[in-house]
């Protein structure tokens, strides 16, 4: 019996080092596997989208999806946005070549924060790059959301165009923070895109014209976001080779429910301006009315993240009126002439209202995007990326123009505006030489 029981317990020892070998096998089979389907999912991230669906049919789909903060107080300006990529669509005939063009219009706000999210804009692009119908992200409208998204789209060569990013160290090397535009761009491959000017004209125009307008001292305030501090710092370096002195600058609190003590001390300064970085979204309105109601005798200057009705909604027009100056990428709906005028009268007609400021460049976004699709001649989102690059729009509806090697556009009018009668009113093109006065 007991060399029985040996035997046996040596024949199960063997069978059960036998298992355990093989459950080893097996468990690296596995993770060879996954390692090889990971490996598979990475390169079909980078290589771009499969021209085949699952079933080896041929895509016929070519789908654009925009990021854009739906919710809050920039759904006037981003709505202005959507009906403009709508429109370009439609005048598509919903088609980009031999493909079909499916829009879906993503929201990058939450309820909670009433304005962009970083979690939801990181959560559009990782959902936009696991979608392989998706050829085209357009978006975003806030600085600080591309940062977020655009890393996350240029390791799938998704290509990212913006109808109102501003912030210079998304695309210009040496004009932002240390490591940009380098950190968004992890695969070194250009797939960002804007089609309104940047931050760093805008600035330096701002500073002429404040100092056209008879400003001698200003006072600066910015948001402390990214696009807010960026075009502040770059008003700053303006303004001082424009001659006007720098009194003070300050980064205050977006969520603050007033700045009367903030402007208490400015008052004592008694500077000619306050120019505000930042936007409607950071308490534009709120600054301008105790701006007013604080006594200052100071103008005020804000750039093109207030140019937007909500702006003079938020400040109420007689806080605005005959003191506030507002900087812009381009001209006013109204000032657009050739094909941007076109695009205006189809606006109205098709909307029953004025477009806000952004809509044309929603617009221009949405047509040189299915320009591209169709000049890639296929669905390969590295091809469209390849296609985009290389845009020449002619006599469009922002006039001629083309991207250089950062994704810029070389359009580079910049406008002033007022507020007259509750209304935006143009006041004139800036840069070399400023119209006349109102």
């Amino acid at each position: 019996m007991g060399g029985r029981s040996l035997g046996r317990l040596t024949a199960n020892a063997s069978r059960s080092t036998h298992r355990a070998a093989m459950a080893r096998v097996g468990k690296r089979t596995l993770i060879y596997r996954w390692q090889r389907f990971a490996f598979a999912c990475a390169c079909l991230l980078v290589v771009g989208s499969c021209s085949s669906g699952d079933d080896g049919a041929p895509r016929t789909v070519a789908k654009i999806v925009s990021s854009l903060p739906r919710t809050g107080s920039a759904n006037a300006q981003t709505t202005s946005i959507v009906n403009g990529i709508r429109m370009a669509i439609e005048e598509a005939g919903g088609k980009a070549g031999a493909l079909a063009i499916a829009y879906e219009d993503w929201d990058d706000a939450s309820a909670r924060k009433g304005d962009w999210d970083p979690e939801v804009e990181a959560a559009n692009a990782h959902r936009a790059v696991e979608d392989a119908d998706v050829l085209a992200y357009i978006g975003t409208y806030n600085s600080g959301a591309a940062k977020i998204s655009m890393p996350i789209l240029n390791r799938a060569s998704l290509a990212m165009i913006s109808p109102a990013n501003t912030y210079t160290g998304l695309t210009k090397p040496g004009l932002g923070e240390p490591g940009e535009p380098d950190m968004y761009r992890p695969t070194g491959a250009v797939n960002y895109f804007r089609v309104v000017p940047a931050d760093d004209i805008q600035g330096r125009v701002g500073a002429e014209w404040m100092r056209d307008l008879g400003g001698k001292t200003v006072y600066v305030l910015d948001d402390r976001g990214l696009y807010g501090k960026g075009i502040a710092d770059v008003f700053c370096a303006a303004a001082e080779a424009a001659g006007i002195r720098l009194l003070g600058r300050e980064g205050m609190d977006p969520k603050a429910q007033e700045y009367r003590s903030l402007m208490a001390k400015i008052r004592k300064l008694d500077p000619d301006f306050v120019y505000f970085g930042g936007t409607t979204q950071s308490n534009a309105g709120q600054i301008a009315k105790d701006l007013v109601s604080s006594g200052l005798r100071a103008r005020l200057m804000v750039p093109d993240g207030c140019f937007e009705e909500a702006f003079i909604e938020a400040a109420g027009h007689h806080v605005l009126e005959g003191r506030t100056f507002v900087t812009f990428g381009g001209v006013p709906a109204d000032r657009l002439t050739g094909r941007g005028k076109t695009f205006v009268e189809r606006y109205r007609a098709k909307y029953a209202a004025d477009p806000e400021g952004y809509a044309v460049y929603g617009y221009v976004a949405a047509r040189i995007t299915i320009d591209a699709i169709a000049r890639a001649g296929k669905h390969d989102r590295s091809a469209v990326r390849t296609a985009l690059a290389a845009t020449k729009e002619l006599d469009g509806a922002l006039g001629t123009w083309s991207f250089d090697e950062h994704g810029d556009t070389s359009l580079l009018t910049m406008s002033g505006n007022v507020v007259k009668n509750g209304k935006f009113e143009f006041y004139g093109l800036l840069g070399s030489a400023v119209a006349a006065k109102p």
